[in-house]
């Protein structure tokens, strides 16, 4: 009878745990999105940098992200200045 009291009110803690995962997801998700293509963008010094941070935005996922945002985007915001 205490198992069956208990766990009625557990299961929306479950479903709303669950949901604020998944929008966690979704969210690492467009970010990674977000990095991959600014990278494609971004104009480099030469293509082997491109492909390098290309490569490393890919196969390390959001870390890698995290990592060019860190990198690239805040200390280079608006690219290479090339006149």
């Amino acid at each position: 009878m205490m198992d069956n009291l208990l766990g009625w009110w557990m299961w929306p803690l479950g479903f709303a745990f669950a949901g604020v995962m998944i929008l966690l997801a979704i969210a690492a998700f467009v970010f990674w999105i977000w990095m991959l293509v600014d990278c494609a963008k971004r104009r480099f010094l030469n293509k082997t940098e491109k492909i390098l941070w290309l490569v490393i935005i890919v196969l390390a996922g959001l870390m890698g992200s995290i990592i060019y945002l860190i990198v690239v985007k805040i200390y280079n915001p608006k690219g290479l200045n090339i006149k």
